[in-house]
Order: structure tokens, then C-alpha cells, then sequence
């Protein structure tokens, strides 16, 4: 599987005490993302439009062979010059942490899209074909194939998808594999001939635009998302699954999927075939309604995201106040002690319900806060009733207003894993927020478990929803401090606004974000980021 940087534009994050203010001359405003490859950084050019600056790993950056990869990946990358490709701005191959700039795109992956939203209409998917075979048509030209094209690759913008991932990618790829028989590439995705490790053609990423069309028609891969060596063989051996897709996409799709690359359409005859097709109706324009109404509302909010800046500290209502002395102290919270014994903790883990005035005051505040950073917030297609915000923990801890001394700046806290993607199948299984992984229900000693609706953090752990969608580890201090939250619902989180949770003994922070929830109780993703206080 390709290792990468994220195709995904997460919403912003503001930079950590740890990350460069500059990088090649370029400001640096917000994070947009991390993985395996480094971090990428939303930035400025001097006269002041937007970039995705790309800065590499030290450990790649350290590695020889890498960096000359890398520049001749850049060097190939900057001649691909197309309206639907993330055009090369700059780069910094010879920089102590090289460097890759290219034009920024507020908008999600196809991925994403298809994760939160689910599969897309006929004549969104092909309008989508004919505008990522444009982009091959000029990725071709400079004499390049792609090789990793995936969901996670394509953006989506306004005006139609944009093909990204060139030059970091695939030198850090070309560096690892290099021994016989190793693919680059994602095997769901692969071309069979890419999967034996023959060489691999232009033909070998009209496969994959294939596969990634029949993903956004039908919601899974056509050769299944299961373990890499069982989608290998499918590719390889049997016909692709198109039974989840619409009937009038089969016969593109099936001629994009021949096994043998000259049975495939060129870039060329794709176009041709998508204007020929009835739900086109010889129209390729990329204007009002050619996304579903939620997708295009989730991009405009993100067109619209500021620049981020500090974050609000949350000042106490009427209402918060009210919320957030308890009726009676607990014997943890009067005493200061947080026993927890196994029994206990499961005793208390799903905690009490809220009542129904104050579900209804901290169900309005949502709201407000909703209205005011979020104008025109996507909808969200698992959303659920109104009923969905009820709260299943107990009251917070009553607190004086404003910030702890210890809230004064990020720099008291130390960064752990990043951007962990997890799911939870069931609420049978239950986040573990101190290793970042998926464990069984009751077996985590600092967990965030879910039930249909929303998120359930232990009693003895502060939580806080943020105003905006940025929360540093500051943030979170100030907000358990001054505003802390009980219930934690799936509706309140809609357009990436993160949640922190802080650990009993307050030396552990962790920043989730909800990226999708499936209706009925099914899997639950998040995005999680650890922090542990120093000193």
C-alpha cells in the first residue's frame, strides 16, 4: 500500500508549539493534515493566495536515496500543467526537510465524501470520470503515470475533482520497494498488470479510475476491501463486483476494468463516451447542482473556513452555570479522589441521564454555537432526530470560571500519535484514547465509547466541545475549565468541529473529530490526536 500524505483536506488545525511558523519563504497558517509522510501545512504565497506546503519526514529527509527520488518525482511532477490536477507551485528538494507546494483545494477527498455522504449519483460519477481523465490526459502528456490513483487522491472543489499526489508519494515508494516484485500502489485499486509488478502503462491508471468510479457509484471497491494479498488476487483473476452500482454506469465502468490494458478506453475515449452517455446529455459543465446538495454544501462551508486564529475562550452563560453544578457532590468529586475500580467503572460508564430541562438548555447552546461558525454548515446524511442529543453521563464537576494556570499556552503539552483513523464496529467496541487503537467495550483504561447517537467519555474525565473547528491542547484546558460538556452528541460535531477529553489525573489530552457515523448503531469513525503534558 502506497505510503503517503493524506489525500484528505481535513478542516484546519492550528499549528502546534513543535511546527514551523516558515518553510521556504511560505507563512504558515494551519495545519490541513499529517500521515506517515510528514505534515502538510496550509500556507501563503507573499501575494497572498493559499498553498499546500508538503514537508517531509526527517527520517526520509535523512535518507539519500529518497531525496533523489524526490527531486526527480518534483522535477516530473512540475511539468503537468491541467485544470483538474493540484498544480506544482514549488518545492524545496534540496532544503534540510525537503518540500513539495502545490495549489490548495478547500474541499474533501472523494474518500471522504463517499464515507460521510455514501455513494454519488449517475451523473456526478461521470462527470467525475471525464474530469479525472482530463487529468490524466495532462499527466500523461508529461510523461508520467500516476499509479496510485485512489478516492483519497481525487478532491473535489466547486468546479470538479482535482487528481493529487505527485512526487512526494511515489519517491517515498520508489525508495522502500525496491525489491523484486513489490507493487506501489493501493491494491484495491491497482491494475492487474501493477499487481504482478509488471510495468506499469498509462492504461494502468484508467484501470483505476475504473475502480475508483465504481467505489463513488456503489460505496466498495469492485474487488472488495478486505486484506491487500485477497483484492491482489481478485484484480488479477476475477471480474470485478459492479452489483452495487447503477445499472447505466456498468458497461463504462466493465470497459474501464478489462484485464488486459489494451481492451481499456484511452483518456481520450473516456471523455468521449461520458458525453455520448443520456445523463449527460452531451453537458460536461461542472455547474450548480452537478454534487448531491450535502457535498456542496459541506465544500462552500469549507471555501468559506477562515484563516484560523486564536480560539474564543468560552464565556460561562446562565445556563452553563446552571448545567454545571450537580444537584448533590459525588464522593470522588467532594473529596478530589477518582477511585476507579473495574466494577465501578463499568457501573458508571454509560452514567445518567441528563434531565429534560437541562437537555434542553445544553441542546440549545449547541445550537447557538452552531449558528454562529457555521452559516452554512453541511448536512450531514447520518444525521438523527432531534431526540439524538440525549445525554447517558452524569452532570459535570462544578468549576470556577476562567482558565487554570496551566492553560496559558500549548507548549506544556507534548504531541503523541496524530490523526489516528479509527472505527468502531459496534458499540460493542470502544475507542482506547491512551494507545489509539479499537478495543472491546469495558477492556480500556481511558476510553470514549458510543452508543447509536453519541460519544460517552468515563465520568472521571473532563470533556469540552469547541466553539470553531480548532482545539488545541490550551483550548481544551481553557474549555473543561470554563465550559464543560456531558453530552456529547453525534449532531453537535456536524462540519468537523472537535472534541477534547482530559484525563483523570489532567496529564493527558485527546482531540477527536467525528468523520462518520452510520445510522442504526453500525461503525463509527474518528479522528483522533493523543497530547501528555510535560514536566
Amino acid at each position: 500500500m502506497s505510503a503517503q500524505l493524506p489525500g484528505v483536506q481535513h478542516a484546519h488545525k492550528a499549528l502546534s508549539a513543535d511546527d514551523p511558523h516558515e518553510i521556504g519563504g511560505y507563512r504558515l497558517h494551519a495545519r490541513l493534515g499529517s500521515g506517515g509522510m510528514g505534515v502538510v501545512y496550509l500556507a501563503y504565497t507573499p501575494g497572498g493566495r493559499p498553498i499546500a506546503l508538503k514537508a517531509v519526514r526527517a527520517d526520509f529527509a535523512g535518507d539519500p536515496e529518497f531525496r533523489q527520488r524526490f527531486a526527480q518525482e518534483v522535477a516530473s511532477a512540475r511539468r503537468i500543467h491541467g485544470l483538474f490536477t493540484a498544480q506544482v507551485v514549488d518545492s524545496g528538494v534540496d532544503a534540510p526537510t525537503p518540500w513539495l507546494a502545490t495549489a490548495y483545494v478547500p474541499g474533501p477527498s472523494l474518500h471522504e465524501v463517499v464515507q460521510r455522504h455514501g455513494p454519488l449519483p449517475v451523473r456526478t460519477v461521470l462527470l467525475l470520470v471525464a474530469g479525472i481523465a482530463e487529468a490524466l490526459q495532462a499527466i500523461h502528456r508529461a510523461g508520467v503515470v500516476h499509479r496510485d490513483l485512489k478516492p483519497a487522491n481525487v478532491l473535489i472543489a466547486e468546479d470538479g475533482p482535482r487528481v493529487i499526489d505527485f512526487g512526494i508519494a511515489r519517491a517515498a515508494d520508489a525508495t522502500a520497494l525496491t525489491g523484486v516484485g513489490l507493487r506501489i500502489g493501493t491494491a484495491a485499486f491497482m491494475a492487474p498488470e501493477q499487481a504482478m509488478g509488471l510495468p506499469v502503462t498509462p492504461a494502468s491508471d484508467v484501470f483505476a479510475l475504473g475502480s475508483l468510479a465504481a467505489f463513488v457509484a456503489g460505496g466498495v471497491p469492485p474487488f472488495g476491501a478486505g486484506a491487500e494479498s485477497a483484492a491482489l488476487y481478485k484484480v488479477v483473476h476475477e471480474q470485478p463486483d459492479l452489483d452495487r452500482v447503477p445499472y447505466d454506469l456498468r458497461d463504462l465502468l466493465s470497459w474501464c476494468l478489462a484485464k488486459q490494458p489494451g481492451d481499456r478506453p484511452t483518456p481520450d475515449g473516456l471523455i468521449s463516451a461520458v458525453q455520448a452517455h443520456p445523463a449527460v446529455g452531451h453537458r460536461l459543465e461542472f455547474t450548480d447542482g452537478w454534487l448531491p446538495h450535502q457535498v456542496s454544501s459541506e465544500i462552500s462551508g469549507r471555501v468559506q473556513q477562515p484563516a484560523p486564529g486564536p480560539a474564543p475562550v468560552p464565556t460561562p452563560t446562565h445556563h452553563q452555570q446552571t448545567l454545571a453544578a450537580p444537584a448533590a457532590p459525588s464522593a470522588h468529586t467532594a473529596t478530589g479522589v477518582r477511585p476507579d475500580p473495574p466494577a465501578a467503572r463499568r457501573a458508571r460508564r454509560r452514567g445518567r441521564r441528563l434531565p429534560a430541562t437541562a437537555l434542553a438548555a445544553a441542546t440549545a447552546l449547541v445550537l447557538v454555537g452552531a449558528a454562529a461558525y457555521y452559516l452554512d454548515a453541511p448536512e450531514e446524511a447520518e444525521a438523527e432526530s432531534p431526540s439524538a442529543s440525549a445525554s447517558h453521563t452524569s452532570p459535570p464537576v462544578s468549576r470556577p470560571a476562567g482558565p487554570s494556570p496551566s492553560a496559558s499556552s500549548s507548549a506544556g503539552f507534548k504531541a503523541g500519535y496524530a490523526d489516528a483513523e479509527l472505527t468502531s464496529p459496534d458499540a460493542g467496541y470502544e475507542f482506547d484514547l491512551r494507545t489509539g487503537k479499537v478495543v472491546p467495550a469495558e477492556s480500556a483504561a481511558w476510553y470514549l465509547a458510543r452508543t447509536q447517537t453519541e460519544f460517552v467519555a468515563p465520568e472521571d474525565s473532563d470533556a469540552f466541545i469547541a466553539a470553531g473547528n480548532e482545539l488545541s491542547p490550551a483550548d481544551c484546558v481553557r474549555g473543561v475549565e470554563t465550559g464543560p460538556v456531558t453530552a456529547i452528541a453525534f449532531t453537535a460535531l456536524s462540519g468537523g468541529r472537535p472534541f477534547c477529553i482530559r484525563s483523570a489525573d489532567q496529564k493527558e489530552i485527546a482531540v477527536v473529530r467525528l468523520v462518520s457515523a452510520a445510522p442504526g448503531g453500525g461503525p463509527v469513525t474518528v479522528a483522533v490526536s493523543h497530547h501528555r503534558r510535560t514536566g
